[in-house]
Order: C-alpha cells, then sequence, then structure tokens
C-alpha cells in the first residue's frame, strides 16, 4: 500500500512528483550498490535507462491497476497509478529480456507477477480472511508481523539461510495466478503468497514484505547484499560500464 505523501513547501505546485523512501537507498547502499532512481518516463526510454545500471529494484507502492490483467475493479481497490504500471512492468520484461538481476518488493513483487501474465487478489480480508494481519500497525514498518515459510530449495532460502522468518507486511494485494515461468516459494500460514523467483535466471526475486524497512536483520540484509552479488555478476558478463542498481517510484 502507498506510503503517505505531502507537497512540500517549494515543490512545484500542481504537478506530479517523485516520492522514493530513503529506506530503499539505505538498504541497497548498505548492501554495497551506488543506487539511482529511475524516473518513470515514456517506455522508449526504458533501453537507455538501463544500458545505465545492472540491477533493477522494483519498489512498493500503490495498487496496480486490474486493467493490467484484464479484472474486474474491486470495490476496496486503492489510488493506482496507470503509467507507472506500464513503465514498470516493461522495465521488469526489458531487465529479464537482458538477463539483469531483479529484486521486486511489496508491489514489485505483485507487478512482477502482472509482467509473467499472472493476476491479483485486489483485497485480501475478502479473499483469504483477517487470520494474519497485513496491513502493519507499526507505521513505518520496522515490526516484523507474521511468519512466512520458505521453500527449501530457492534462491530466496539459499540468500537468507532461512526456511522461515518473520517479516513485516503492509498490503491488501498479492498474486493469485502466478505469471509463466515463477515459483511461488514463500508463503503465510494463510497461503498469501510471500515470495516469488524466476527460476531459471541468476537473480530474480519478489518478496511481498518490506525488506528495507528491516534491513537491519541480518537474514533482510543479505537479501540487497545478494542482489548487488548478482548486478556485479552481470555487470563482468556485459560490456556495461555500469555499476549501479536502480529503483523507481514516483508519489
Amino acid at each position: 500500500m502507498p506510503d503517505p505523501a505531502e507537497q512540500i513547501p517549494h515543490a512545484d505546485a500542481g504537478r506530479r512528483e517523485l516520492a522514493l523512501g530513503l529506506t530503499y537507498m539505505r538498504a541497497l547502499a548498505a548492501g554495497g550498490a551506488a543506487p539511482v532512481v529511475l524516473a518513470p518516463l515514456d517506455v522508449a526510454a526504458i533501453p537507455s535507462l538501463l544500458d545505465a545500471v545492472t540491477g533493477l529494484c522494483v519498489p512498493g507502492g500503490p495498487d496496480v491497476d486490474p486493467e493490467h490483467y484484464g479484472g474486474p475493479r474491486h470495490a476496496r481497490l486503492g489510488p493506482t497509478e496507470p503509467q507507472l504500471d506500464v513503465f514498470e512492468i516493461e522495465a521488469i520484461r526489458e531487465a529479464e529480456r537482458r538477463g539483469m538481476p531483479i529484486l521486486a518488493i511489496c508491489r514489485g513483487a505483485q507487478v512482477l507477477n502482472v509482467a509473467h501474465g499472472g493476476d491479483l487478489l485486489q483485497h485480501l480480508p475478502d479473499d483469504v480472511g483477517e487470520e494474519v494481519r497485513h496491513v502493519r500497525a507499526d507505521p513505518v514498518g520496522r515490526v516484523p508481523e507474521h511468519e512466512v515459510e520458505i521453500e527449501p530449495d530457492s534462491l530466496l532460502a539459499r540468500v537468507t539461510g532461512r526456511e522461515r522468518m518473520t517479516v513485516n507486511s503492509s498490503h491488501h494485494q498479492a498474486p493469485n495466478r502466478i505469471g509463466a515461468r515463477l515459483r511461488v516459494v514463500a508463503r503465510a500460514a494463510d497461503g498469501v503468497v510471500e515470495g516469488l523467483e524466476r527460476p531459471d535466471r541468476d537473480f530474480v526475486l519478489g518478496v511481498q514484505w518490506h525488506a528495507e524497512a528491516i534491513a537491519n536483520r541480518v537474514e533482510q540484509a543479505a537479501l540487497f547484499s545478494a542482489f548487488v552479488d548478482a548486478a556485479r555478476r552481470y555487470a563482468a558478463s556485459t560490456s556495461s560500464t555500469a555499476r549501479t542498481a536502480s529503483a523507481s517510484q514516483p508519489a
């Protein structure tokens, strides 16, 4: 779900603006990246934008518009940014065409699934009930809320060294029908998908929790370090001179 945002006094009045929590940048930097933000411009700009980076981190944000997977609009659907949806879906597809590593967080994991032809549960309380708290009680997401079970033979398990962990949570949507070539590698106790990856690629991983907000925990920091290591491998395997990892998110 989107974080609260407000116009600051010196902002351009009446204009759309970019907003990305610094927690993403700090977590990436702590993992060894030199993170930059990709502005969600026209999709034609995506190849040149990705030429300058070696990894793509897709962050949290607003609900994904169901028009992108042919679903009806749920009455509890939150604010959407269809232009952002289109940009991130195509950025993921282009990054995968290149073999570029991807780390997708919360909404990012949902976009990853949609980019592969999957769809979403639009409002978890209606679909799975409220046995597990998926919308955080802690306003900044630093308090783990519930456990997830992780497939032992997954990239996620290898990276974190865990087959079970307690995570934070701030979402009311989640992957439903899983997209082609993706594998579910983590679930909450109520069956909600909490982790996705593409087994035929070096590093394409989506987690439903906000790992950046609890990156002080060893297993969460390991996600960012492993992503940066994958970006270094990608850089070494291409002619690119870029040495950065990227993230994109508008208000």
